[in-house]
């Protein structure tokens, strides 16, 4: 599967997405943090972590495709 900017994109938003709304549905007794706590404060380290990864992700795709020339 040929990855280009766009999907890869639209996979992180959604991984994101995903991950948020089962935070925010969860039960009050299993995740005892407000829905602006976790919009304001979980989400964009998520999102942060996620783009910290992704990089490293790329970088090795890049260092693997380059070693096998």
């Amino acid at each position: 599967m040929e990855l280009d900017l766009t999907k890869t994109a639209v996979i992180f938003v959604g991984i994101i997405a995903v991950g948020v709304a089962a935070l925010v549905g969860a039960p009050e007794a299993m995740i005892p943090m407000e829905t602006g706590t976790i919009l304001m404060m979980v989400a964009p380290s998520m999102a942060a972590f996620g783009l910290i990864c992704l990089a490293i992700g790329v970088k090795h795709g890049e260092y693997r495709a380059g070693a096998a020339r």
